[in-house]
């Protein structure tokens, strides 16, 4: 059996990056006491532990839809011939009932199309709703839709419950068992929340995605679980898929910004003079463009570029990835002038410390000093501002794609999704399952990360006292 042929995008790698820099970070902040105090303080908020078992959730959603292949369809002559159309692990997890292809839009579990479809039957003209594909298909009675979806969700339910049971059972006895306790003891000190990590709000976020996971999955196959769009293809689906969009251009934008803010917003305040004049003059000029024009100008421009080359690209999933990509690299370009400007202040107020001083005196170097003593004092800084911007961005990339110059239209989105539904809401019946699926996703994900970020802030801002202690 051949293997199929990987295809590795430009946003693959992102998400490859990402990983391994959070990695990195890991085992970075293991081996530093002062990190290890700080992240402790992070972990005593049970906001933050369920943020961030949520954001792990999403990461993994991306890993799994960032690793892309062309399967093979056939051998000839000992070479094998593959498919045109690119996977992903995520596309082949969810598998293929749920992409059946409808005619129009369906609602959430539902049998039939939420529109009137004209077919000839018999010879004659009808104008009914037509069955769908995927929706109740292996019913054989229509009429016993209402039970065949109670008994599945009563199914799914009990072995979700059962799951968690087991789950919370394994962590409380390997808890029990690291602390020196007996079960009935961690138990205890579990519901009454008396631990200094409370992990029990990783393992009820962890039930909740467990419950949820086990209703889609004795569901999807039989049903759309969250209706069709005017297209007729899975909204869930697209929900899922545009994880990897959101944050693909959240952290590559994040990654853009970071080293123009963090060498110019240093270099103006440490500097000063015309090094500064001139810093400020950049910034300034960049902020007073509206950066939707701004953007939008750059997009069109690729745009042109990437129409004007097709042979560039094997598959339409390339050419919409390096617009995706190109659409992050421009976001993070055109968005350092907030952080130059904190990074700036704060640089102004260091450099004037004593032991800033004290170094020119013995003679150290300008960059030596920004890099050994400057630039560790501003990191919590650009810690905070860079989680803060990533949901901005999340949200930025919806506004873009409201108005028309997001990713490529073939590319899954949160705004693509919203600029679809935005029409929707004027029919008569409203169509509300699109933009509603996409604004619990996007709200999930922009919230998980402001309340991570807000519990960083504490933690890492050097005017507040490290407390080690939970609830103090």
């Amino acid at each position: 059996m051949m293997m199929p042929k990987f295809v590795l995008l430009p946003t693959d790698i992102v998400v490859i990056v990402l990983v391994a820099a959070l990695g990195f970070y890991l085992w970075h902040a293991l081996r530093s006491d002062e990190l290890r105090a700080r992240w402790r303080y992070v972990m005593g908020s049970a906001a933050a532990l369920c943020s961030l078992t949520l954001l792990g959730f999403f990461l993994l959603t991306a890993v799994l839809d960032s690793v892309h292949f062309r399967p093979v369809i056939a051998v000839q002559d000992q070479h094998a011939v593959y498919d045109v159309k690119t996977y992903s692990l995520l596309d082949k997890a969810f598998g293929k009932a749920h992409l059946a292809e409808e005619k129009s839009y369906s609602e959430p579990l539902a049998t039939r199309t939420f529109e009137k479809n004209s077919r000839f039957e018999n010879g004659r003209p009808i104008r009914d709703y037509e069955p769908l594909k995927a929706g109740g298909a292996h019913l054989k009675d229509e009429s016993d839709h209402v039970r065949d979806v109670l008994v599945r969700c009563a199914f799914a339910l009990a072995i979700g419950l059962a799951a968690c049971a087991a789950l919370w059972v394994i962590c409380v006895l390997c808890a029990a068992r690291a602390k020196g306790r007996t079960f009935a003891e961690e138990a205890g000190r579990l519901f009454k929340r008396r631990d200094e990590v409370p992990y029990e709000a990783v393992l009820s976020t962890i039930s909740i995605l467990v419950l949820l996971g086990s209703l889609i999955a004795f569901l999807w196959p039989f049903y759309h679980v969250m209706g069709t769009d005017q297209t007729g293809n899975d909204v869930l689906f697209q929900a899922f898929k545009s994880i990897r969009t959101a944050l693909v251009i959240g952290t590559l934008a994040t990654l853009t910004t970071l080293p123009f803010a963090v060498v110019l917003g240093i270099s103006a305040g440490f500097f000063k003079g015309w090094v500064d004049d001139l810093i400020q003059y950049l910034y300034t000029t960049l902020s007073s463009i509206p950066s939707v024009l701004l953007i939008a100008a750059s997009v069109l421009m690729i745009q042109v570029f990437i129409d004007a080359h097709p042979g560039m690209y094997a598959t339409g999933i390339e050419r919409a990835d390096l617009r995706l990509f190109m659409l992050s690299v421009i976001i993070g370009l055109t968005g350092w002038a907030t952080l130059a400007r904190l990074l700036r202040a704060e640089t102004l107020k260091i450099s004037q410390l004593d032991y800033i001083q004290a170094a020119r005196a013995f003679g150290v170097g300008p960059f030596r000093i920004m890099r050994r003593h400057v630039l560790p004092n501003v990191l919590h800084i650009v810690l905070i501002v860079a989680v803060l911007d990533f949901s901005g961005i999340v949200l930025y990339e919806a506004v873009l794609s409201y108005v028309g110059v997001g990713v490529d239209p073939t590319t899954y989105s949160f705004g693509s999704m919203i600029n679809a539904g935005r029409l929707e809401l004027s029919r008569t019946p409203v169509v509300w399952w699109n933009l509603c699926t996409a604004f619990v996703f996007m709200l999930t994900l922009v919230l998980s990360a402001n309340l991570l970020a807000s519990s960083v802030r504490e933690a890492f801002d050097p005017r507040l006292a490290i407390k080690v202690k939970r609830g103090k």
